[in-house]
């Protein structure tokens, strides 16, 4: 029996060794391969001399020190890290109850001893070793990507288990003797543990749906704009086509005339006027994104009668993609024509001024409108209540961190002001 029991413990050091080593995010090299072998030789060595020299209790009491530390700190070489090494040392200790549990439910499946139950370790400890390493091991692994709080919260709950099962199996009796305290203790963890994740997970979702609902409005209003970009381009080329055909126009006209049809050559001169002025993108800058969206905001300002300026110096090429700057001043240019729009409802004037510009590899952009009423502000940033509004400042706000730039939203004398640099 004793040799069954030390094989057993041998079987489980070595599941435990590996287990950790698989949990830590390792480049795996034939160099690393031989030192983590000789490591865990090493350490198998000194533990069983510690088992030969000294008392059984006393040698059990000493394992942290005598295996999981030089374990720890060998996959700490290894992995060049400092933390994640030693939460993998103790979520391989932890998963050792897999292996536990199997043995115990052959054992009462058997009606067996504690012959039974150490060869039963022993025979499912493969199984299981394979099992955990091509199953768990990669998603153990992800967490050590994530940030410090993360590893920490991973950890908790092997290092809480860790201390729970020295403290009350082989420093003390608490366990054995059933002191309700120490019965107790893990369910409590579990339960705490359950509700923690409950909520954890509740808050993920709801940001996680957040973000949903705002990626799909961004991706509508992306296709948006850039359709209306198509769009113009279109009547561009129509205007084009147009000039083109000046030619053809003049010669129809000079048969009107010629042949004394007046009216007629009036009426066609007219209907070509009205093509043109309908379809012309007006250059503001030599940015033809900027023309095309600034040209769309213009007439769409004097369809409603607001006053609108617009000045730009802009270069035909700016730091910022074609859709991300469409996304930008459509949602800028929009909110501003959103506001003038509802000071014409109260019988207000409204004016929009928009000014862009760039300069030392910097892109600036200011557009300032007539407002009725303040906007709450959160950390800067106007904020609403009302459900689908906000969407675009959010816009704006995610553009400019994505270029690393700034922001700044501000109410001055009666006027909105949006500052963006990039």
């Amino acid at each position: 029996m004793s040799s069954i029991y030390l094989l057993n413990f041998l079987t489980v050091s070595v599941f435990g060794m590996i287990l950790a080593a698989a949990f830590c995010d390792i480049t795996w090299t034939r160099g690393k391969c031989f030192f983590l072998g000789g490591s865990l030789a090493a350490i198998l060595i000194f533990q069983g001399s510690v088992y030969f020299f000294m008392d059984m209790s006393l040698a059990q009491s000493l394992y942290p020190l005598t295996t999981h530390l030089p374990l720890a700190l060998v996959l700490c070489v290894l992995s060049r890290r400092r933390l994640w090494p030693f939460i993998s040392v103790l979520t391989a200790y932890l998963c050792c109850q897999i292996r536990r549990w199997a043995a115990l439910f052959i054992t009462a499946l058997f009606a067996g001893g504690p012959v039974t139950q150490s060869m039963a370790e022993m025979a499912v400890t493969l199984p299981v070793l394979m099992s955990l390493v091509w199953l768990a091991a990669p998603s153990v692994r992800s967490v050590s990507g994530g940030t410090m709080f993360a590893q920490c919260q991973f950890g908790l709950i092997p290092a809480i288990y860790y201390g729970f099962d020295y403290l009350t199996r082989i420093y003390t009796d608490l366990l054995l003797e059933g002191v309700m305290v120490a019965v107790e203790f893990m369910p409590f963890v579990c339960c705490m543990s359950y509700l923690a994740f409950i909520l954890h997970t509740s808050a993920a979702n709801r940001v996680r749906m957040e973000l949903e609902q705002t990626q799909n409005s961004l991706n509508i209003q992306v296709v948006q704009a850039v359709r209306e970009i198509e769009a113009l381009r279109e009547s561009q080329q129509k205007t084009s086509v147009h000039r083109h055909d000046l030619r053809h126009h003049m010669q129809y006209l000079l048969s009107c005339l010629e042949n004394g049809r007046t009216e007629q050559a009036q009426a066609y001169i007219q209907n070509v006027c009205s093509e043109l002025e309908a379809n012309k993108v007006t250059v503001f800058c030599e940015n033809e994104t900027i023309n095309l969206i600034c040209s769309a905001f213009v007439r769409r300002a004097e369809k409603y009668g607001i006053s609108i300026a617009i000045r730009a110096v802009v270069p035909p090429v700016v730091p910022v993609s074609e859709s991300d700057l469409c996304v930008l001043l459509s949602n800028a240019m929009e909110n501003a024509l959103h506001a003038c729009q509802r000071m014409k409802k109260k019988g207000a004037e409204g004016r929009i001024e928009a000014e862009m510009f760039e300069r030392k590899g910097k892109f600036f952009v200011q557009v300032v409108n007539s407002c009725d009423e303040e906007p709450s502000f959160v950390k800067g940033v106007p904020v609403t209540d009302v459900p689908g509004h906000g969407i675009g400042v959010r816009s704006i706000c995610a553009i400019v961190e994505k270029y690393g730039g700034i922001y700044q939203f501000q109410v001055l004398e009666g006027r909105f002001v949006m500052q963006v640099s990039f």
